[in-house]
């Protein structure tokens, strides 16, 4: 019986079992980015001489796109079909794994590979006195709010420390609705984005909402990026 697995279980699987990780995309998908040490078997290409590639004796994790592509249960029903008994279906796939800001190989330049991992971050409680004084030292200029699950709340800049009345906590004054990116956003788009809404931060938090790190205009370029505007 093939078992559906999430990201965790895989990085469980894969780090104390070996499990095979085996991507049934086409080549040029797998090339742009995918699960580290991954295997490429197109599922087209995955008859009996193509699986003599993997161990039988390990735990085999078969992934594709994203939930919505329909070739990892086809694949890892492929492997099942082929003898191996250990078959686990990673249904949320690889867009899953970037957007949790996973490490990954391949060519891709995504926002989670120069993201800052550290911004400054602050509790709606915080007196705002003590946030302005880390966000504004801070090169990012602002403090993003996090609940106590760390999802994303809202943001505290120099605009929102200015207009603030005295004893305000972060939460009072915090600017909501902040716009967010996933860490599997291409680098490109995401620059773009923040020039056309001329950002000079943008918040980067998983499908879950909780924070994973800011990207600062101006503080990164990827190659070959190319302003909008001359």
């Amino acid at each position: 019986m093939v078992q559906v697995i999430d990201h965790e279980g895989v990085r469980e699987l894969a780090g104390t079992r070996g499990a095979a990780l085996v991507e049934v995309l086409p080549r040029a998908e797998y090339d742009w980015a995918h699960l580290p040490g991954a295997v490429n078997i197109p599922l087209g290409e995955l008859d009996a001489a193509a699986a003599d590639r993997l161990d039988r004796s390990r735990p085999v994790v078969v992934y594709c796109h994203d939930l919505l592509c329909d070739m990892s249960p086809r694949g890892a029903a492929r492997l099942r079909a082929l003898g191996f008994g250990e078959v686990y279906d990673y249904r949320l796939s690889k867009m899953d794994w970037l957007a949790a800001g996973l490490p990954y190989e391949g060519h891709a330049r995504l926002v989670a590979g120069v993201a800052r991992r550290d911004p400054v971050v602050a509790s709606p409680g915080d007196p705002l006195d003590e946030v302005a004084s880390r966000a504004l030292e801070d090169a990012a200029g602002v403090a993003v709010v996090v609940d106590g699950e760390g999802v994303v709340q809202g943001l505290v800049g120099e605009e929102e420390v200015a207009g603030a009345r005295p004893g305000a906590t972060a939460g009072d004054v915090m600017r909501l609705g902040v716009l967010t990116v996933r860490p599997s956003e291409e680098l490109d788009s995401a620059l773009r984005r923040m020039e056309r809404k001329g950002l000079k931060e943008l918040v980067v938090s998983g499908v879950d909402g909780r924070l994973t790190g800011i990207l600062v205009a101006g503080a990164v370029r990827s190659p070959g990026w190319e302003s909008d505007n001359p």
